[in-house]
């Protein structure tokens, strides 16, 4: 149930595609405490129901945990690094991402299982999808500290799964705030785009086809650069013809030549670009093609550059509500 975008790039991104979790339902479940000894709960998790702290003090966060918790205020000791997520976060939080000891890389191969013991956790908070949990030595973590493991089915499942992350650290009283925000963000623009933007049949070129095979990536409902847009009102037609788990279940590959006909019924077409704005090359080989310079949505400038389309956390994806406002704000001129 790997969400990885493109084969290529499943080695690379085990761990920073992964989110780690658990389940507030196990919160019932509190035992009460020796004396001397923390309170503990049952949670639930890919790796089973685990027993941990109620309260953590020393939490050491892998994955899309990393900046979940980071900005629920969670009380961090280590973490992996999270390097694509650098241009979501904010100074506050960047600071503290920096200060952290970085426990381990972009990639399952990269845990530094030393350094995690060194860093004296009482909860391992570690995202990977299930299929590749045999790639992490759990029973050598679990030895340092309980490890709550849950991975991603879809790329919008960030909402659920990140708050079960704040949820495992005992942070979820900043997480929920920001929540509210982000909602109350989503619906204004919403609302500013209602008489315009439900009425598209959409499309979305993401950033991870790749050239070399010449094909690109066609995002859907639910995919990375789709899902906050549609939130905001947005609704992308179609879906894959042959769902393959995990993202490729809202995301596709064809062929550059099937461009015409993926996109041709598209009345506005966004595509992923780069957190500064400019395009990344997997996405320029589309636009620089005459089969993109003929679409129909194309010729009739209807086409949205997202910024931001990473987001995996609520104060991440206000900086992308914001990028969909300015991408779509054309729309209430014409």
């Amino acid at each position: 149930m790997s969400i990885v975008r493109s084969p290529r790039l499943a080695g690379a991104l085990v761990l920073a595609l992964a989110v780690a979790t658990g389940c507030g339902s196990g919160s019932g479940d509190t035992g009460a405490a020796p004396e001397g000894k923390a309170e503990t709960r049952v949670f639930k998790a890919d790796n089973g129901d685990i027993t941990i702290p109620v309260s953590p003090k020393r939490v050491v966060a892998t994955g899309y945990a990393v900046p979940a918790l980071l900005e629920a205020d969670a009380p961090l000791v280590g973490i992996s690094t999270w390097k694509r997520g650098l241009p979501l976060m904010t100074a506050e939080d960047l600071a503290t991402y920096e200060k952290l000891a970085k426990v381990a890389g972009e990639s399952a191969a990269e845990t530094n299982y030393e350094a995690i013991a060194e860093a004296q956790p009482d909860l391992i908070v570690i995202g990977v999808p299930k299929p590749v949990l045999a790639d992490i030595d759990l029973a050598r973590l679990e030895k340092v500290a309980p490890v709550v493991a849950i991975g991603p089915n879809v790329p919008s499942a960030w909402r659920d799964l990140s708050r079960k992350q704040a949820d495992a650290a005992g942070a979820l009283s900043k997480f929920d705030a920001t929540r509210g925000e982000y909602q109350t963000k989503a619906e204004s623009i919403k609302k500013k785009y209602a008489d315009v933007l439900p009425k598209l049949k959409l499309a979305h070129v993401g950033a991870y086809g790749e050239v070399a095979k010449g094909n690109f990536q066609r995002e859907f409902n639910g995919s990375w650069g789709t899902n906050v847009a549609q939130d905001a009102g947005a609704n992308y037609y179609g879906q894959v013809k042959v769902k393959g788990g995990g993202g490729r279940d809202v995301s596709e590959y064809p062929s550059i030549e099937e461009l015409p006909t993926a996109l041709a019924e598209a009345d506005g077409i966004s595509y992923s670009v780069n957190a500064d704005g400019s395009v990344p090359p997997n996405v320029k080989y589309v636009l620089d093609s005459e089969l993109w310079k003929n679409l129909p949505a194309v010729k009739a400038g209807k086409t949205y550059p997202f910024r931001y389309t990473e987001a995996a956390t609520y104060q991440a994806a206000m900086k992308t509500l914001d990028a969909v406002d300015q991408a779509f704000a054309p729309l209430l001129t014409k």
